[in-house]
């Protein structure tokens, strides 16, 4: 078999591996969009491999940066089956209809910018995928639930299991027939944590022979959830009641909103949360949010026996809900201490980065960094201290307190990930680290193999292996 990967290599977004058996039967796992770098607008044109040579794509979960290229891929030739998990499949819709619309638009813009500036002669922006495009892809998931064997053809069958990750998040397990031998690769996806609210905790990888597994936060060890509530709530309290400011949280729609409301709406059920409005500006997130609520196969024990006493665990009083375009602008204007939730969450797109230009600037206001954020995207650059940024073409100082919470990171940190991975010490023969920056794998590879791991490779893009 050979193993190509396009994506994920030595960086954290656009997932893509690409499998060869037999030297005939093509396999995708993830195809996602690459985001937050200088070379992603190349990158997310570009496969390493022909669409319509590809047999099947399995996809891991519904983020955008591992499904955010399905519809280029269709539109591009590929007919094959797209296997995931049922609740994958419902966030995927709406997130690749929202994918479809920002491409529209951002390209839509692009021309009207061409159009001034050539006088009506330049070849025309074009969009990488339209709603259109996602809508052809739709016909072609087939959903299978959690630990079921399906068989996918005579050289192929896979299972997934929970990753803990997302809603609906898997890890691969493939079984793998060629030349006349079986064996197995494992790709982990997205590994999440344990005892994190709303998601049940991650199941420990399949062992396998082969490993491909990512490296987020191969480096770190988040902040224990002790003090998750206490430091939220000092941050809420410190922000809007003394400091009389917003709290901006740049949030991803789908996981930390969800994540975020649960515990908000925990507050104040509780009598904790002031008595201040909490806005989520992102009609993504709303509906992503109404997409939790049809999965409760994927909840833990903890928010089903909450349910018993609370049946909408993301609403409570003074929870706002803003789908219109001119609802999010009074937030801009509006001097009232409140919270605002809004994607996304590395704060280079979407409406949270007009929120970010109209706060910065306040020393009352703080914004609140919930997980991963590339370093060369908003969110990155204000994690670094910088004391001023360029949005929209205009550099804005940075007053405003920047606090973080990596505790809320849907990824598993360094000796969670080796927990998920204790499975496959003594059964793999080699193992591939995907979807971390370079240093961070590097210092992962070398815990790993203290921690008794062997023939570990960190493959750049575009590298193939024969295993």
């Amino acid at each position: 078999m050979k193993i190509k990967f396009c994506g994920a290599a030595q960086e954290v977004t656009g997932s893509a591996h690409h499998l060869l058996i037999n030297d005939s039967f093509s396999v995708l796992l993830d195809c996602g969009l690459f985001q937050g770098i200088d070379e992603a607008e190349a990158l997310n044109r570009k496969w390493g491999f022909e669409p319509k040579d590809l047999d099947c794509l399995i996809l891991s979960h519904a983020h955008i940066d591992h499904c955010g290229r399905i519809p280029k891929l269709v539109k591009e030739g590929f007919r094959g089956k797209i296997y995931c998990t049922p609740a994958t499949r419902s966030l995927a819709t709406i997130l690749l209809l929202d994918s479809a619309k920002i491409q529209e638009n951002d390209a839509e813009y692009e021309n009207k910018k061409l159009a001034k500036k050539k006088h009506g002669q330049f070849e025309k922006v074009q969009p990488l995928y339209t709603i259109k495009d996602v809508l052809s892809c739709l016909d072609l998931f087939i959903t299978i639930s959690y630990e079921s064997v399906y068989k996918v053809n005579k050289y192929l069958s896979l299972k997934f299991r929970d990753a803990g990750h997302i809603l609906g998040s898997a890890s691969v397990f493939l079984n793998i027939h060629e030349n006349d031998k079986n064996f197995s690769l494992v790709f982990s996806g997205d590994l999440g944590r344990p005892n994190r609210p709303i998601l049940r905790d991650p199941i420990p990888l399949d062992p396998a022979d082969y490993v491909i597994c990512e490296s987020t936060y191969g480096d770190k060890i988040h902040q224990s959830a002790p003090n998750e509530l206490e430091k939220f709530l000092h941050i809420v309290n410190e922000t809007c009641i003394q400091n009389h400011g917003k709290l901006i949280i740049p949030a991803f729609s789908v996981g930390r909103t969800q994540e975020i409301v649960y515990m908000l709406n925990q507050l104040s059920n509780k009598g904790l949360l002031p008595n201040i409005p909490v806005y989520v500006d992102s009609p993504l997130a709303i509906d992503a949010t109404q997409i939790f609520t049809e999965h409760p196969e994927c909840y833990d024990e903890e928010i089903l026996e909450y349910l018993i006493s609370d049946p909408n665990p993301f609403g409570f009083k003074n929870l706002h809900l803003i789908k219109d375009v001119e609802g999010s602008k009074r937030l801009n204007t509006d001097k009232n201490p409140c919270i605002i939730i809004s994607a996304s969450g590395m704060g280079n797109a979407g409406r949270v980065k007009h929120h970010l230009y109209n706060s910065l600037s306040n020393p009352k206001n703080t914004v609140l960094i919930v997980g991963y954020c590339s370093p060369n995207t908003p969110g990155g650059q204000l994690r670094a201290g910088v004391s001023s940024i360029f949005l929209f073409g205009d550099e804005i100082p940075v007053r405003a307190k920047i606090d973080t919470m990596d505790s809320f990171s849907a990824h598993g940190d360094q000796k969670e990930m080796l927990g998920a991975l204790k499975s496959n010490l003594s059964s793999h023969k080699k193992m591939f680290l995907v979807h971390g920056e370079l240093d961070t794998q590097k210092a992962y590879k070398i815990f790993l193999q203290e921690n008794g791991f062997h023939d570990i490779e960190i493959p750049h893009l575009y590298q193939s292996f024969v295993i």
